[in-house]
């Protein structure tokens, strides 16, 4: 009998277990932030966090899933959120970290308050000044980001007041959260977006607007009001949306013709739903490796004594960070440091390309250049190390080589064969002579 109720259980806490994580929807730990007003009466707003736990279902809990999830003591009970995902935006593996990783996704909960937009691309969302009574509920919005660069979501939840079940109503993501690309590709900066069609906000319209930060600046890269089917006019050229996408996956992914230095930056892809927002963002990174050069070519002879210069062209490369060496190669097949040399400063293109030079300088004594070898630049770069190698011979050495030791002899025998011909071709040809004269 015992036997018996423990396969039972067994049984029982696998269905159980099915019936809640069946989806493989991972525990999401995340912090809730929220405003906090200033001690004192005073006006400074204060950001508090609280350690929260999202539990992800994509298709509800009941009283008995949630009464056998038994959440950690340390975490107050009002902080647990029991969240119907029926997209699964947050279900992706990359947001289940292996057990016992250190290393966990990124999550964040907000307080979130529908309003109209005001963008001119969004207005028409919202044109009647009353609002639906579907917006009286508590409202979320969850920024997630998954492990490994592989992932980032931003949820918008709808709950029942005083409830701990919200339902997610609009989720926008990204898998490229960080893109790079080479000089002159096409570029697909992927957004996508969903709307629970269960919501009355659903087939109410929408509105994508691609925006781009660098350093402090921005600019609006495109923007499409879907509901009455425009494109707003930019001065972005090059970039595009592919429609069909849009209406049929929910797909809004910016398409970028030819990657180009200044393109480089963060890109912000905002989804616009009646009185709803929510925003992924997307770091586009050029990358291009530099050409190397050796100048002069090929290099001159170089004497013992002799000081000669010589440089290396590092051109067309972005981003700006590179470190530029020399290395030499001798006979014997040794490969050693030269050091960096003498490095210019950073010269800027018109394409927002840079280039940079060393020089180094050639004392075949000081060196220990030996009778010369293989003098190669080296150039580390965030697309790769590149090498660019010159032959380098050394003339007038003192002290000769085996090799040219041995040319020596080589040439030194020959001679003396060549000596000896001749002194025998001469002494014939006399004693000859002599032999006729006596016989005359």
């Amino acid at each position: 009998m015992s036997e018996f109720s423990s396969i039972y259980r067994i049984i029982s806490a696998l269905a159980l277990f099915l019936k809640v994580s069946g989806t493989a929807c991972p525990v999401l730990e995340c912090w809730f932030v929220q405003e906090v007003s200033g001690r004192g009466g005073g006006l400074s707003v204060h950001m508090s966090q609280e350690e929260s736990l999202m539990f992800i279902s994509t298709e509800g809990f009941s009283e008995e899933t949630k009464a056998d999830l038994h959440p950690p003591e340390d975490i107050c009970a009002s902080r647990f959120y029991y969240v119907t995902d029926p997209a699964g935006t947050f279900c992706s593996a990359s947001l289940d970290p292996p057990k016992g990783s250190v290393v966990k996704p990124k999550c964040e909960i907000y307080p979130f308050m529908p309003h109209a937009s005001v963008v001119r691309w969004a207005s028409s969302l919202t044109d009647s000044f009353q609002s639906p009574v579907y917006l009286q509920a508590d409202w979320f919005s969850v920024a997630a980001q998954g492990l490994d660069e592989q992932l980032t979501v931003s949820n918008i939840m709808r709950a029942v007041p005083e409830s701990s079940e919200p339902r997610v109503i609009l989720s926008v993501s990204s898998k490229t959260p960080v893109f790079r690309s080479r000089l002159g590709e096409q570029v697909q900066l992927d957004c996508g977006f969903w709307v629970d069609p269960s919501a009355p906000l659903h087939g109410s319209g929408f509105s994508v607007e691609w925006r781009y930060q660098f350093r402090g600046e921005g600019r609006l890269v495109l923007a499409y009001d879907g509901k009455n089917d425009r494109f707003m006019e930019t001065s972005e050229s090059g970039a595009e949306l592919d429609i069909t996408n849009i209406y049929e996956t929910g797909n809004a992914s910016l398409i970028l013709e030819e990657a180009q230095v200044r393109h480089s930056g963060t890109y912000i892809c905002t989804v616009y739903l009646p009185h709803l927002m929510a925003q992924v963002a997307v770091d586009l990174e050029i990358i291009e490796p530099p050409v190397l050069s050796i100048f002069p070519s090929p290099l001159p002879l170089l004497a013992p004594g002799q000081l000669y210069s010589a440089q290396c062209e590092a051109s067309g490369f972005a981003p700006h960070s590179l470190e530029l060496g020399w290395e030499f190669t001798g006979a014997d097949g040794e490969t050693r440091s030269l050091g960096s040399g003498r490095v210019t400063g950073h010269r800027q293109a018109s394409d927002g390309t840079f280039s940079q030079s060393s020089h180094l300088e050639l004392d075949a004594g000081k060196l220990g250049l030996g009778r010369g070898g293989d003098i190669t630049c080296v150039a580390e770069h965030e697309g790769g190390t590149r090498r660019v190698t010159a032959a380098l011979s050394v003339i007038g050495v003192s002290a000769p080589s085996i090799e040219d030791s041995m040319a020596m002899v080589a040439v030194a025998l020959v001679l003396y064969g060549l000596i000896k011909f001749v002194y025998w071709t001469i002494s014939s040809s006399d004693s000859d002579e002599i032999k006729e004269k006596k016989d005359n």
